[in-house]
């Protein structure tokens, strides 16, 4: 992000632009992929609204016309499904991971509980197997008494979650993870007590079965948890950068407050060190800020009075003051926290194959155990049509389907905020990746978006130096964005200026330390009978560039060219989309000759000029026609219609608020390097949610065939599906590895 620049976050709107009331929920009894497409289709049975549930974040967001729906009404169709929510934009994100955290220690000390009392029945699993020296031919070395006395307080008190779940999901109308696991459970451990009770030494009993199934599946959900817990690690990181406690002018005397007490003008202090409390303007002193957090960028920024900072930014080696301006929900950054967990929160279209397959799974699982039951039996073999029958209800859980897309989203999500890429959606994030072309503006984007002087033709005796200082000297008097550039472009102090006389739209004449001295363009000069030699303006004209002519008294002295710079980087960002297999194409509304320079300068072949931003839409919408994924990258007020027509849309986040709020992904570097590294991120991102959903559909579509044939033990199955769970978020953590490359 440059100097002076800042930043307006996306509003909520609807795809053809329309406001949208946005309701986000924070869902509990939710635990597996079932779950979430259950309640998802639940609550889009509500007149008007579009909801998404997302398994990973436990949050379900749902967008309406305003009015269409009340949150009651929402709460109320929750509960039918058979879960419970509250809203979750009033809940404290401190509190809401206290609270998790309380449930993490709870889950801990009874899963320790559920081992304690499961480690006897799982030690004579070696002499059931007949592989414990010694004791070959017998299958128990524990009473069965004993069995059940340490398996019915598993089963029943810390397996009452899964009853629970598995009642509200049938009361709610499906069947979930909870179903399986509390019939194929509640199957062995029935066996196993009638048996008992019979005194039916026959036949064999399945306690340890049981209740290993129930320690494994916590197990599994404990690591699931805090593997989870770490995919959100990025946004935390974000939430700690903000100092809880500011410096403040009061009475003369400078005081530590809480940063709730600042009010837009209220002066704060930075001392060397320091971050930023709240988004606010420097007013004294100057100083290098470590904007990394931003942007991405280790290269600290200058600062000088009357430019912005930002909130969690680092202060460099000087004592400043500033005066606040966004405090609270207003800052940058905690309108980059609201973006990240809205993009966490959303569900990319790869995972619609999940969703479908999830809907229809846990009853199709429960079928295949009933048929796996009735053949065994039939063949004869009650025990193993019991033991085959549970080992596939508790094999089959949808968890790792469910966890395979937003896993990976909401790693990604928080990699590309700490890499300066803002990413509205995971519909945009994986759009990004299967770009084939992207449309770029010229102005703002490739170019620096304000006019510097980069060429000054000096006349004998006359030299570079001296022709710009009275120029400068001059330009003082003129508002003109020429004017300011020249200006800026001269390091020395002004020279003393008289009287000035200004022509619009032609030129200037006054007085420099004695010297009449007039500058204009060329044609201005010429009026006067002033010639400007040709050899001069042609190069420089040719190349697009605006060209002011210096004359004093009355002879010509040189010539100063003007132009909207290229970025230092926009060539080499070309080469990287090049290199990625995207072609740019530039729409410029500038005339032809200044299109084809810059365009040349950065190697972009296909360009067109005098582009008006209706016919920037209509150029977007004609590359749709012929095929492919468009983007298109643009900053200002004139780009936003076409940047809502591309598939993906790339705002330069230096740029206009309404040209942010168009865009898909905001790139806060202001550079295009932006685009190839959220383009590579997608790419990335995509690779692990199709690993994901690999691995998922490889582990049921592989397991429940064997323990159907009776080649699994329910224990093995158990944990085996306690595992598909951890290896899914497990692999998608390694998206941390992520770092855009840098130039």
């Amino acid at each position: 992000m440059e100097q002076g620049d800042v930043l307006t976050l996306p509003a909520e709107a609807s795809p053809g632009g329309f406001a949208q009331e946005r309701l986000e929920l924070a869902i509990s009894g939710m635990t597996c992929a079932a779950c979430s497409t259950r309640l998802e289709k639940v609550l889009n049975r509500l007149p008007g609204v579009e909801a998404t549930v997302n398994l990973a974040t436990e949050r379900a967001v749902l967008r309406f016309a305003p009015g269409a729906v009340t949150l009651e009404a929402a709460c109320a169709q929750v509960g039918k499904a058979g879960f419970s929510a509250r809203v979750a934009a009033k809940l404290d994100r401190e509190q809401e991971q206290a609270r998790k955290r309380d449930e993490w220690r709870v889950s801990l000390h009874r899963f320790w509980f559920a081992a304690l009392l499961t480690l006897p029945l799982a030690a004579q699993m070696p002499v059931m197997f007949g592989v414990w020296p010694g004791l070959e031919g017998q299958h128990e070395i524990i009473p069965r008494w004993l069995q059940c006395v340490l398996a019915t307080p598993v089963q029943f008190w810390i397996g009452a979650r899964f009853y629970r779940g598995a009642w509200n999901s049938l009361r709610g109308g499906g069947a979930n993870m909870d179903v399986l696991v509390a019939l194929g459970t509640t199957m062995a451990y029935a066996c196993s007590l009638v048996v008992t009770l019979l005194g039916r030494h026959d036949l064999h009993v399945y306690f340890e079965a049981s209740a290993m199934v129930i320690t494994l599946v916590l197990l599994g959900k404990l690591l699931e948890a805090r593997a989870k817990a770490r995919t959100s690690a990025a946004l935390d990181a974000l939430l700690r950068l903000q100092p809880k406690r500011a410096r403040i002018e009061r009475d003369g005397q400078i005081v530590e407050v809480d940063i709730d007490v600042l009010q837009p003008g209220t002066i704060f202090v930075l001392r060397p060190g320091d971050a930023v409390p709240v988004d606010g303007v420097l007013i004294e002193g100057s100083s290098a800020f470590d904007e990394a957090m931003l942007t991405g960028e280790s290269m600290p920024v200058d600062k000088q009075p009357g430019d912005p900072v930002f909130a969690a930014t680092i202060n460099g080696d000087a004592l400043l003051r500033c005066r606040a301006t966004g405090v609270g929900a207003s800052t940058l950054l905690a309108g980059i926290i609201r973006l990240v967990e809205q993009a966490q929160g959303s569900k990319a279209p790869v995972q619609q194959l999940a969703d479908r397959i999830a809907a229809v799974f846990v009853p199709a699982v429960a079928g295949i155990a009933l048929l796996t039951f009735v053949v065994w039996w039939l063949n004869g073999d009650f025990q193993s049509a019991l033991i085959n029958a549970v080992a596939v209800l508790v094999i089959a859980c949808p968890c790792a389907l469910g966890l395979a897309t937003p896993t990976a989203i909401m790693v990604a999500v928080g990699q590309g905020a700490q890499a300066g890429l803002l990413i509205k959606n995971a519909e945009a994030l994986e759009c990004a990746g299967r770009l084939t072309t992207l449309v770029v503006d010229k102005t703002g984007t490739l170019t620096v978006g304000e006019p510097t002087v980069t060429d000054v033709v000096a006349a004998a005796p006359w030299t570079a130096e001296a022709v710009l200082g009275l120029a400068a000297a001059l330009e003082r008097a003129s508002s003109h964005p020429i004017a300011r550039a020249i200006v800026r472009a001269e390091e020395n102090l002004p020279l003393p200026l008289g009287d000035v006389h200004v022509v619009s739209g032609q030129g200037m004449e006054g007085q420099v330390e004695g010297r009449a001295v007039i500058l204009g363009s060329p044609g201005f000069l010429d009026a006067r009978k002033i010639a400007v030699p040709q050899t001069d303006v042609e190069p420089l004209a040719a190349l697009g560039k605006t060209l002011v002519a210096v004359a004093v008294d009355g002879e010509y002295a040189g010539l100063i060219a003007v132009a909207d710079s290229l970025r230092e980087d926009s060539a080499a960002a070309v080469a990287r989309l090049k290199q990625a297999g995207v072609m740019p194409v530039m729409l410029t509304g500038d005339h032809p000759r200044v299109a084809a320079a810059i365009a040349s300068a950065v190697g972009i072949v296909d360009w067109r000029a005098g582009v008006l931003p209706a016919g920037k839409a209509e150029a977007v919408e004609a590359l749709k026609k012929q095929g492919g994924c468009i983007g298109m990258a643009g900053d200002g007020i004139n780009d936003a219609p076409a940047l809502a027509a591309a598939d993906v849309s790339f705002a330069i986040g230096v740029g206009a608020d309404v040209a942010v709020e168009a865009a898909d992904i905001t790139l806060v570097r202001g550079s295009l390097h932006g685009v190839v590294d959220a383009i590579a991120l997608s790419r990335a991102t995509l690779a692990k949610i199709r690993q994901n959903l690999f691995f998922a559909f490889i582990y049921n579509v592989l397991g429940i065939p064997l323990a159907a044939l009776g080649m699994l033990n329910p224990v093995v199955a158990g944990a085996a599906m306690a595992l598909s769970s951890v290896s899914v978020v497990s692999n998608s953590l390694l998206l941390k590895r992520w770092r855009p490359k840098r130039q």
